[in-house]
């Protein structure tokens, strides 16, 4: 099996079609039946996002010359729209199930993470955006300007695979809330693990109920603490690769939302593509796992 898309595509489907999604009959619905299974979107919609084709009009043109061969029934763009935002609840257990697939699942070690998505830049978007039941006014901390838009929180394994994720309302939780939440109502792994994050995660507090969750924090010293020269700053540049890697390889910076629900299935989308792209690269024992090189021509 090579290393491109057809072969990614492939496995993708045969494995989503058997053991994650198997074709069941359903109870006809009113209007036209879809032309695409559930397992056939999410491959012709991880598709998409490897290939940086952000606009979904400008997909379905290009589409039919890249993956017609593999899938010759595509959608109209409307339909297609409308199957994808129906199916975020699938995408979401989708891009877990590749994640518990790889190997480092099972090491006994988190990264974690959270960035800024920013989905307007005028008082008039703000007013007038159907993202406002999300969306909210945060403070880039690594930018050092204001943004309106939503906080992405990640947890990934060592090799950046996404096992568990949220979005949020910056003014309603912080990064700790954000980070406990995940951690009380997710599976981030097999058992208590290490979660390497950065100094916005300091805190007795964060650190006691991260401690009571079976998990332990492990960030860089404060200037007010004495230097940890045992901390692992590499682990903390992987994280940033991987947030680099979503919103400017994977188009996450260029999302186009304008609806909570299309933002949230853009986002699975994207952490699927994600998952689907490192969990293939264990599959045919690439040199670098996270590498989307293979995958985007």
């Amino acid at each position: 099996m090579t290393n491109n898309l057809d072969a990614l595509l492939t496995a993708l489907y045969v494995h989503l079609d058997d053991h994650v999604l198997p074709s069941a009959p359903q109870r006809r619905k009113p209007g036209r039946p879809r032309l695409l299974t559930d397992a056939e979107l999410v491959c012709v919609a991880v598709a998409q996002v490897l290939l940086r084709c952000d606009d979904e009009r400008r997909w379905l043109r290009v589409a039919p010359g890249r993956i017609g061969h593999l899938f010759p029934r595509l959608p109209c763009q409307s339909q297609y729209n409308r199957h994808l935002r129906s199916l975020a609840h699938v995408m979401l257990p989708v891009a877990v199930w590749l994640a518990r697939a790889t190997p480092t699942w099972w090491e006994r070690l988190r990264l974690m993470d959270g960035t800024p998505v920013r989905c307007g830049a005028s008082r008039v978007t703000v007013n007038r955006s159907g993202l406002g039941e999300m969306a909210g006014y945060g403070r880039d901390a690594s930018h050092h300007c204001f943004y309106w838009g939503v906080k992405l929180m990640l947890i990934t394994t060592a090799d950046g695979a996404v096992a568990a994720f949220s979005l949020a309302n910056p003014k309603e939780l912080d990064e700790r809330k954000q980070a406990l939440h995940l951690a009380h109502t997710r599976q981030i792994a097999p058992g208590p693990v290490p979660l390497v994050c950065d100094k916005g995660f300091a805190g007795a507090g964060i650190q006691a109920a991260m401690a009571a969750a079976g998990h332990t924090i492990v960030r860089p010293a404060l200037r007010s603490e004495p230097e940890d020269p045992t901390f692992p700053g590499w682990l903390r540049q992987r994280i940033e690769a991987v947030i680099w890697t979503l919103k400017n390889q994977l188009g996450l910076e260029r999302h186009n939302a304008r609806t909570t629900e299309g933002l949230w299935a853009r986002t699975c989308q994207r952490i699927l593509a994600l998952n689907a792209a490192i969990w293939h690269n264990w599959l045919i024992d690439a040199p670098v796992k996270r590498s989307l090189t293979a995958y985007d021509h």
